[in-house]
């Protein structure tokens, strides 16, 4: 399995070396390369058997370093990253060439995204490269919250996982890209579509399925536990499957299952994002069959958390 641990300068080696290392942010934990390394970013795609029409993210310190990898740096999308960076948002933006195809599954666009986490910051600041970095899963499974859940996927593929204990967030980042000017979201994430309402007016929505995404988290099956995920009213759901080998995932609706998980007790949207990965875990080791699940209130992160709850129910087991 993976060491685990504290040591920045070790991720450092490694990464120069190109090697592959597990990263904490705050939304979830990444599988780290050197996105200027063709044999690292690879190396990714190989790893997590995720396939290469879909893109990675680059992660950066700061906006001046997201800018050298960028033809322009438009200004709502500059007003974006004033506001939220360090934090659960990834900006879509005309690359140069010194960001390969590989990275950008052959578009002319890259994602781009200043984690918030004292770790990876550090890391980040003591490299001369950027670091592609898609979830630390194998892929189109349910994200790493905690570094052990990488060891229990990834361990034996990877020589070092650096520990910054549990994600705070819980579920990936929001994704905004500009079409003709148009801010557009195309991945609901830890940014909500009301906070960045605020900051630059109105938003489009565009998380749409894909055979070809223009960005990570837009293919129809994604997130998804090993086990069947059935959404529903969970009294209808109930009916037609058996409680005894059903696990039972709701905000905060008691059903007093030895098999459920309550997203949040007090209904609380942030909480409900936060527990949201470990809960789907959580029913790989439980003796159930089936995973019943209620969507929640469609506004704020709930918005975001419907989002990875549908896709995981699109998965074939």
């Amino acid at each position: 399995m993976a060491e685990i641990g504290t040591h920045i300068e070790k991720a450092a080696h490694l990464l120069r070396s190109g090697e592959l290392v597990a990263i904490p942010t705050e939304t979830v934990y990444g599988l780290a390369g050197n996105a200027l390394n063709p044999e690292a970013v690879a190396k990714i795609f190989e790893t997590k058997n995720r396939p290469h029409f879909n893109p990675l993210i680059v992660h950066v310190p700061d906006v001046p370093a997201a800018k050298k990898y960028v033809q322009h740096f438009p200004e709502p999308a500059d007003k974006l990253a004033r506001a939220f960076w360090p934090g659960p948002l990834t900006l879509v933006l005309q690359k140069k060439t010194i960001i390969s195809d590989l990275v950008t599954a052959g578009l002319d666009t890259v994602g781009l995204r200043c984690p918030d986490h004292p770790l990876t910051h550090n890391l980040l600041s003591q490299l001369a490269f950027p670091l592609a970095a898609p979830s630390a899963n194998l892929f189109g499974r349910v994200s790493p919250t905690r570094p052990e859940h990488v060891n229990e996927q990834l361990g034996h593929l990877i020589p070092y996982i650096l520990d910054g204990g549990l994600c705070t967030v819980g579920i990936e980042s929001t994704i905004v890209g500009f079409e003709k000017n148009r801010p557009v979201i195309y991945r609901l994430g830890g940014i909500t579509v009301e906070q960045l309402q605020e900051v630059i007016g109105e938003v489009f929505i565009n998380t749409h399925s894909s055979a070809n995404p223009k960005t990570p988290g837009q293919l129809k099956s994604h997130y998804a536990p090993s086990k069947k995920v059935v959404l529903g009213k969970m009294e209808d759901l109930l009916q037609q499957y058996p409680a005894h080998c059903s696990g039972i995932l709701t905000l905060s609706k008691n059903f007093n299952s030895p098999y459920q998980r309550m997203l949040s007790t007090t209904g609380n949207l942030h909480e409900a994002a936060h527990n949201l990965f470990q809960a789907l875990r959580d029913f790989e080791t439980m003796p159930v069959d089936v995973i019943l699940a209620e969507l929640v209130e469609e506004q704020g992160l709930g918005r975001a958390i419907n989002d990875r709850l549908r896709r995981a129910a699109a998965a074939e087991p």
